[in-house]
């Protein structure tokens, strides 16, 4: 009976190492399956879209769809305040036609909110080579009110983007100005938590209720691009540098803008834009890619900016200052 115990205890563990090389073999084979089944993608989708039963390029794939997206010089970026250059050229912005209001249609187009604006409202200075017409805007955002920012600020995601592209005042189509190596002009502004509703905004909160579905669509009256963003007076403090687009095809042929003073929201008007949908059927949430590499690019701020300091850089600055002993 002894012998016969002590040959299970000698059998036994045997078993058990054949049996977890089965598993690590079936568990191999299942996710070479789910690989080879969940990746014969064709169109791009966001990370949030991504599902077996939509087959579509997620961000990490999205040079399978569009090879310009594994270029060098992409879009969003993480803005490291401290290692921003002060630049003299970005003088304060000229804002044409930004207060004319005007209609439009706003459009569930299957990744975002867009809505096309009238080639009237023309941005120059800025340390623009020219004057640029506003084109469209459209918004990015996270999951009902959470971070959802395509561009951070020394990494902190913002709840909402918005982007109001323009391209040089000479071209007549987007296509056309993507051809230059700085064709496009792209603002982009944070939006932040607020306590209260933003009124200004009631008219495109109200409009999201009906195009709830991709590709529904719907009037939208009376608005205009400067009740949208912050007073001209509030838009001198700016970071900038060049990119591309940060959806597919990613042509690298964008000055960028990034205002420093962010736009409030209340979280029910953050969380409205969650209420749309993808053309899957999925919530339409999490609708930004993932800040690119610098590859070597410098980014200017205008001479407003501010460089923000972390609280343990700013508690040791001031102990320096006055000669206090530093805590380590």
């Amino acid at each position: 009976m002894r012998s016969h115990d002590r040959k299970q205890v000698i059998v036994l563990p045997s078993l058990r190492r054949v049996s977890s090389k089965m598993q690590q073999l079936i568990l191999l084979v299942l996710l070479a399956s789910f690989w080879t089944t969940c990746t014969k993608a064709g169109d791009w989708c966001y990370q949030s879209q991504f599902a077996c039963d939509h087959q579509c390029n997620e961000p990490a794939n999205w040079n399978h769809a569009h090879s310009d997206c594994e270029g060098r010089y992409q879009s969003p970026i993480n803005v490291v305040t401290r290692k921003t250059l002060k630049d003299e050229r970005l003088t304060p912005f000229q804002f044409s036609n930004y207060q004319q209001i005007f209609k439009s249609t706003i459009k569930n187009n299957g990744h975002s909110v867009q809505v096309g604006v009238p080639n009237l409202s023309i941005i120059s200075d800025g340390g623009l080579p020219g004057g640029y017409k506003a084109v469209q805007f459209h918004l990015h955002w996270g999951n009902n009110g959470g971070p959802g920012s395509e561009h951070t600020i020394d990494g902190e995601q913002y709840p909402m983007e918005l982007h109001i592209v323009h391209m040089k005042q000479h071209y007549t189509d987007l296509t056309t100005a993507l051809s230059d190596p700085e064709g496009v002009a792209v603002l982009g502004f944070f939006y932040e938590r607020s306590t209260s509703a933003n009124r200004k905004y009631e008219p495109i909160i109200k409009a999201l209720q009906n195009i709830k579905a991709a590709n529904g669509n719907t009037s939208l009256n009376s608005i205009s691009l400067a009740q949208l963003i912050p007073p001209e007076k509030n838009l001198t403090t700016y970071y900038r540098y060049k990119g591309s687009l940060t959806t597919p095809g990613c042509t690298e042929a964008v000055i960028w803008t990034l205002f420093e003073n962010p736009i409030p929201l209340s979280m029910e008007q953050l969380r409205a834009f969650s209420e749309l949908k993808f053309p899957n059927g999925k919530q339409m949430v999490g609708t930004f890619r993932p800040v690119q590499p610098l590859n070597g690019r410098q980014v200017s701020r205008s001479g407003g900016a501010v460089i923000l300091l972390s609280s343990a850089l700013l508690v040791a600055a001031i102990a320096t200052a006055f000669g206090l002993p530093q805590v380590n």
